[in-house]
């Protein structure tokens, strides 16, 4: 193959990659209302001082700590208090020693049983939505009595199933669904962060 016919085919390709990745993007305004009901739920937790902890593996364990650093840190606005999100993802000794001690599906149900309170948000993320330690994280929660979101692809899996408020990528393919994940917590972000300034000006 010429050198110009292999980089004409992978333009081609990258521009498919672009294209199906604006496609599931799209598709998304479909659930506007539950993106903006993501965001409602995660500013009633703030505003009656809960909190919210999120938990997935690999890409969605990177997200968790994403999503995190938003809301503790900022988004776009500076001169705001920060927001009580924790990820579970973070601490190695913790996640290693639940591990050993009791099994890889626990690391996240036991962190869950130790932080979490009625009133608070555990949001599990996993583009497959069976991931079992996830599942668990929030099988515990609801048992603590939290409420309950995900982020999950196109199926949903069990996470569906057991959250309160679960959005569901329309994609099987586990980077799009991931592309799409970081876009919701993005405007989440975004939406948390306003209406909790304003309600903080507001006090």
């Amino acid at each position: 193959m010429e050198a110009s016919e292999e980089q004409g085919s992978g333009l081609e390709r990258i521009l498919q990659e672009i294209d199906e990745s604006a496609r599931v993007k799209t598709l998304l305004r479909a659930q506007a209302d539950k993106i903006d009901s993501f965001a409602r739920e995660i500013v009633k937790t703030f505003s009656k001082g809960g909190k919210v902890v999120i938990f997935g593996n690999g890409g969605s364990a990177a997200d968790s700590q994403h999503f995190a650093a938003e809301l503790q840190g900022k988004y776009l606005i500076h001169d705001r208090k920060p927001l009580p999100a924790i990820a579970l993802t973070t601490d190695t000794s913790i996640i290693t020693a639940i591990s050993n001690d009791l099994g890889y599906e626990f690391i996240f149900s036991r962190q869950v049983e130790a932080l979490c309170r009625p009133g608070d948000i555990a949001l599990g993320i996993s583009t497959s939505g069976t991931s079992k330690n996830v599942v668990n994280g929030l099988l515990k929660a609801k048992q603590l009595g939290a409420r309950t979101l995900s982020l999950t692809g196109q199926s949903g899996g069990a996470l569906k199933d057991i959250s309160d408020l679960c959005i569901c990528v329309p994609s099987k393919q586990t980077s799009r669904i991931q592309e799409a994940h970081l876009l919701i917590e993005h405007i989440v972000s975004m939406l948390v962060e306003a209406r909790m300034h304003e309600l903080g000006k507001s006090n």
